[in-house]
């Protein structure tokens, strides 16, 4: 019997070695396509969020602006506001009352009036109109007993953030006094007050500006504005 020679042995295993070198090549090169493939990935992420970043950049610069207007302005009455109502020669259709939380109040014969928002003037023409069908040639006064609505809020980077009372004419750097002032971190010349009444939007104000030696223009704050400091 004739017995393989040791060459004849060797070669059957160098090409089963030879054969598995591929599978390793085949894998490693799975890898780099992984590789470039989450790397691919990871850009197409990131460029997104920078996309969305400047959107929202973009958005915010096309805030409406107002113009700084300090003028006098009628007070108007607001939810939470008592009122003192008489009707001329009628003392059981006069009466104080409060305006509630949804802005109404309640008369009697008239019923539910809107009162938020009006002047005395307009409510009490209001409430004319709603009482001459059952009173001829009524007189009506309407008068502000107590002012609860007339409010400012100051939030952001100051030292006692909150709710604050508007008792007359009231500036921005005095709101922002009753506030406690800026803290360490606040951006004094980013600051932006929020306008909500009719005409609302928002006013970009500089600190430097107000406290400058040029007497940069006073903003004299409104019955719910909001003043935020970045």
């Amino acid at each position: 019997m004739a017995f393989p020679s040791p060459r004849d042995v060797a070669q059957p295993v160098l090409r089963q070695g030879r054969r598995k070198r591929l599978p390793q090549r085949e894998k490693g090169h799975v890898r780099d396509i992984r590789g470039e493939g989450e790397q691919t990935m990871g850009k197409t992420s990131a460029g997104f969020w920078t996309v969305l970043g400047v959107m929202l950049l973009a958005g915010c610069a096309h805030q409406p602006q107002l113009k700084v207007d300090n003028s006098e302005q009628p007070y108007r009455i607001g939810r939470e506001d008592v009122l003192d109502i008489a009707v001329w020669r009628d003392p059981e259709l006069s009466r104080t009352l409060p305006v509630r939380p949804d802005g109404f109040i309640s008369m009697p014969m008239v019923g539910e009036v809107q009162a938020a928002g009006k002047t005395p003037t307009e409510l009490a023409e209001s409430l004319k109109q709603g009482l001459q069908p059952y009173v001829q040639e009524p007189r009506v006064t309407v008068i502000v007993r107590e002012v609860n609505s007339s409010r400012v809020f100051v939030t952001g980077e100051v030292a006692n953030p909150g709710a604050y009372p508007l008792r007359g004419r009231v500036s921005l750097l005095q709101a922002i006094a009753l506030a406690g002032g800026f803290t360490d971190f606040a951006n004094s010349d980013g600051i932006v007050v929020i306008r909500t009444d009719a005409n609302g939007g928002q006013i970009p104000v500089r600190y430097s500006d107000l406290i400058s030696p040029d007497g940069g223009q006073e903003l004299i704050l409104r019955p719910g504005d909001t003043i935020v400091v970045p």
